[in-house]
């Protein structure tokens, strides 16, 4: 009784330690990992100085603006106040007269360009030639406090701005075009400078005229050494032409006058686009003459135009995106999202242009193959015409009915195609029944004499020439005649195939013998008791009807 009870109790509380149990769990405060550590966020500089490329910015339009306070704190230098603003100034001018036009390639990343990998916190400038060699102009990255780490000018490149300045003189620009030109402003910029921008659009009209001059000379000398008549003075320079010219004037102005920073900046890339887009052009317009001169030379390749036509816009359209990447790469914009972009967008039209791409791969195919020609007779299924056009997407195949049938080229590409003019010669095979009374005798004198007629034909292939007496048939004699006739054109054929028979009627006609029609002969027989079978012989002969129909009277 006892132990009943102790095991009740044991059990009693094994129950209750379970029950208990998820209270306890859930009061458990799971381990969770530490969250990862958050990059510091970099503090943003009132100046822009957080990148290399905001710090030159920054200074060289506080200078610009004559900001000589604002511009000192852009110099990692021991001066302050006025020496500092001096610094600054002198370091200014030296920059706008000395300094490659190449800001757009300065880094706008906080941790710089990475130039050196042993020195993270300088990033270079630019390399400006002085009379002692080449300086370098650096960059270098300085914890300022709250303020966080900026971009400044370097304590080693400022020690030898001072000297540099002293070697600076006047501006060959300033020397040469009149005093107010240069200090007249516009929106900050001097007023010479927008007339040079004016004088854009006239050095491409003075460059259309030197074509047209050098056009005139090289008419004259063809005209005067190779004696050629017509008109010969057409513009000798291309628009693309003219264009590299405008760059090539533009950038040897630079190099004589002595221009500001940001004007050569600016310059500098209106060069660079110039350079580009007449590139490109020139490219286009080398695609385009070769297409023409293509087409020109093989006047034969029927088809062939729309598939260069569609290979020039293609390779046209690669130019054009080819020169707006090198663009956007010149101007620091990462392409790789628009690229991808455009990828996934060619998946889709892809997908939705199927049927379309199918007839023109099917185009190309056919073209290429030269399985269709402009010009030739096609049997395509049910239908048998003339092909009008070989385009890219269908085919127009005017039919004997004069209707014009489009049918796409994914459809022929998967046909049986029968091409009936490129025939190189024409099957004559006519069978000729001759009537069952033709004696032996005569069916070998016409044998005979057809075949001679065949083997001294001019335009038959005497080789292929054959006549042979084929068969007996249920109500004529055959007589087989097999030959190849070289013909221009099916109607050409119709007319040697007329004149051919009419020539085998005379030789059957000479031989006595007649050409059968379709015919059958029924023969008649009865018993003996039959007295209508005795009659007929006696009556057929005699013509008496009337007899006859009184004897069958009589019996009946």
């Amino acid at each position: 009784m006892s132990g009943s009870k102790n095991c009740r109790a044991r059990t009693a509380i094994a129950i209750l330690i379970v029950l208990l149990c998820p209270f306890e769990w859930a009061q458990i405060v799971p381990h969770n990992p530490a969250p990862a550590q958050v990059k510091p966020e970099v503090p943003s500089d009132t100046l822009g100085r957080n990148a290399p490329r905001g710090a030159v910015l920054g200074f060289l339009a506080a200078a610009r603006k004559g900001n000589t306070a604002i511009a000192a704190l852009y110099l990692n230098t021991p001066l302050r106040g006025a020496d500092a603003e001096a610094l600054a100034q002198q370091l200014a001018v030296v920059l706008d007269r000395r300094l490659p036009a190449r800001l757009n390639q300065l880094s706008d990343k906080p941790e710089g360009s990475l130039p050196d990998p042993l020195k993270p916190d300088e990033d270079l400038v630019g390399t400006i030639s002085t009379a002692n060699g080449d300086l370098d102009i650096l960059v270098e990255r300085v914890d300022r406090g709250k303020v966080g780490k900026v971009w400044l000018f370097s304590r080693s490149s400022l020690q030898s701005i001072p000297a540099v300045f002293e070697e600076l003189g006047a501006p060959a620009v300033e020397r040469i075009l009149p005093e107010f030109l240069i200090k007249t402003r516009l929106a900050t910029i001097p007023l010479f400078q927008w007339l040079a921008i004016l004088c854009v659009p006239s050095l491409y009209l003075l460059t259309g005229l030197l074509g047209r001059l050098i056009g005139c000379a090289v008419g004259a000398c063809r005209r005067h050494f190779f004696r050629i008549t017509g008109p010969t003075n057409s513009p000798f320079l291309p628009p693309p032409i003219r264009l590299l010219l405008v760059a090539l004037s533009i950038y040897w102005l630079m190099s004589i006058v002595g221009l500001s920073l940001l004007a050569r900046q600016f310059w500098t890339t209106a060069i660079f686009i110039i350079v580009t887009i007449a590139s490109t052009w020139l490219l286009m317009l080398l695609n385009r003459w070769g297409e023409a001169y293509a087409v020109a030379h093989r006047p034969s390749m029927s088809g062939s135009a729309a598939v260069l036509r569609l290979a020039r816009r293609v390779i046209n359209g690669l130019l054009f995106f080819a020169g707006v990447l090198f663009t956007l790469h010149h101007f620091g914009v990462n392409p790789t999202a628009a690229l991808a972009g455009l990828g996934v967008g060619g998946i889709a039209v892809a997908l939705a242009a199927q049927k379309t791409l199918e007839n023109v791969i099917a185009g190309i195919s056919l073209i290429a193959d030269h399985a269709v020609h402009v010009g030739d007779t096609l049997k395509l299924g049910d239908i048998v015409g003339t092909v009008e056009d070989v385009g890219l997407r269908s085919t127009r195949i005017r039919t004997m009915d004069r209707t014009v049938v489009s049918v796409p080229n994914g459809q022929i590409a998967n046909m049986s195609l029968e091409t009936l003019s490129a025939r190189d010669k024409f099957w004559f095979h006519p069978l000729v029944g001759l009537r069952y009374e033709t004696t032996p005798a005569q069916l070998r004198s016409i044998v005979t004499g057809v075949r001679d007629l065949l083997t001294a034909h001019p335009k038959l292939d005497s080789l292929s020439a054959r006549v042979n007496f084929l068969r007996l048939s249920a109500f004529s004699v055959d007589v087989e005649i097999f030959a190849y006739v070289f013909a221009i054109d099916w109607v050409d054929f119709l007319e040697i195939q007329g004149e051919l028979l009419l020539k085998v009627m005379d030789i059957i006609k000479q031989a006595g013998a007649e050409i059968a029609f379709p015919s059958q002969t029924m023969y008649l027989a009865a018993h003996s008791s039959d007295k209508l079978a005795h009659l007929i012989p006696e009556f057929v002969g005699t013509g008496g009807i009337q007899a006859f129909q009184d004897e069958r009277d009589l019996h009946h």
